[in-house]
């Protein structure tokens, strides 16, 4: 039977969360679906039905997303779901056929997304862009290495204050870093600072911590403290769900706040970047029981526009030549004329480096250089020092990162 794919009505909306929380093998929590439709647009939301049923779904969020030297209109790819009767049909390869349409037909040069499984996006070519860093630290082994005297204080604030403060806290990082994407004040309401038992997965009740320097926000937490005694003994975890800072003082004024909680016998992080600061500011970096997994992933559906709407370490000249399977409108060379100031790009010409369009997406945020993936037999070097050339040009100061998954 051929299965209808289109955009969900109003009164079919329960039915596609129940679709997305069955897809997954879960309920779908009470309320949830209530709380974030102001920040669900219907219109960026597909469905596949078997007759009356939903059993399968897409999503794409509108995003204005940080990428090296400015910000670019991107959907994040979230929601995706096909029910365990109707897997091995195509069906997803429809909803992504679908979705990636609609996002170059609606201008937007880019998609990322989280991935449940990174084996099934590659074959509509997205590349892992940035990673994810996690912490389980042992709290009675935390020790600054450059101790220094404690600077500003740490206030816990309520939610209508958390909703006045730290967004600005957050735009001032996010500007800095690519990966980050734009939040409206329905996403810090609805998403950011939910606090309902769905989010508190059994923990406690959500604390916003703001650091303050000479009076005024750098720094903030959000967390939330996961009782446990045995034998009169705390076993208490503290879960960080995200702690941002705009300076190293903050950054390291934060973190102490973070290990002095007491009565606490782990600390815990599941997003923190790669390269955060926190592993080069403690005695003992083993004690944070660093683990790495991937983080988001990146498709060009337009590959010319991502480009020209990418910031460059350098002046210079690069010749591309990539293929992509799924998008073939991206197929052929592409010339670029890259300067700090600004980028074009053309088509033509003989290409200096060949590459699939997924890998020039894990390129693309600054997460991997092109000379890695060369020794991965990924590109081909088609003309003398073209990837040297390359890297400098695409140099970032920092790794992608997304503090929130979506």
């Amino acid at each position: 039977m051929e299965l209808e794919l289109r955009i969900p009505r109003e009164d079919e909306y329960g039915a596609f969360g129940q679709a997305i929380a069955s897809a997954h093998g879960g309920d779908l929590p009470a309320g949830l679906l209530d709380r974030i439709r102001p920040v669900t647009e219907l219109d960026r939301c597909l469905i596949a039905l078997d007759g009356a049923e939903v059993v399968g779904t897409a999503e794409a969020v509108r995003f204005s997303l940080t990428v090296p030297g400015g910000t670019l209109a991107a959907g994040g790819v979230t929601s995706v779901g096909v029910l365990p009767t109707h897997r091995r049909r195509g069906l997803l390869t429809r909803l992504m056929r679908r979705q990636l349409d609609d996002l170059h037909a609606w201008g937007e040069p880019l998609a990322v997304l989280w991935a449940s499984e990174g084996g099934i996006y590659h074959r509509f070519g997205y590349g892992l862009a940035s990673w994810n860093a996690r912490i389980e630290a042992e709290r009675d082994r935390f020790a600054l290495r450059h101790p220094a005297e404690p600077e500003g204080g740490v206030r816990l604030v309520g939610h209508a204050e958390a909703l006045e403060l730290l967004p600005a806290v957050y735009d001032r990082v996010r500007v800095a870093t690519p990966g980050f994407f734009a939040r409206s004040a329905l996403a810090w309401e609805c998403v950011t600072l939910a606090d309902d038992e769905h989010e508190r997965q059994g923990a406690g009740p959500l604390c916003r911590a703001v650091l303050e320097l000479d009076g005024r926000p750098e720094a903030y937490a959000l967390y939330r403290v996961r009782r446990a005694w045995e034998r009169g003994v705390p076993k208490s975890r503290l879960e960080v769900a995200e702690a941002l800072a705009t300076s190293p003082v903050a950054e390291r004024e934060l973190w102490r706040y973070l290990f002095g909680v007491d009565l606490m016998e782990t600390l815990s992080s599941r997003r923190l970047a790669i390269d955060h600061p926190l592993f080069l500011l403690v005695q003992e970096p083993a004690r944070l029981h660093l683990s790495v997994g991937d983080g988001l992933w990146l498709r060009l559906i337009d590959v010319a526009a991502a480009l020209a709407g990418r910031g460059y370490a350098a002046a210079g000249t690069l010749r591309l030549g990539l293929t992509d399977a799924f998008c073939p409108w991206n197929e052929g060379t592409l010339t670029l004329e890259a300067s700090p100031g600004g980028a074009s790009v053309t088509p033509g010409g003989e290409p200096e480096l060949v590459l699939d369009v997924s890998d020039l997406a894990s390129i693309y945020l600054g997460g991997f250089t092109f000379a890695a993936l060369a020794r991965l037999g990924r590109v081909e070097e088609r003309c003398p020092a073209a990837l040297a050339r390359a890297d400098l040009l695409f140099r970032t100061d920092r790794n992608p990162w997304c503090p929130e998954s979506f």
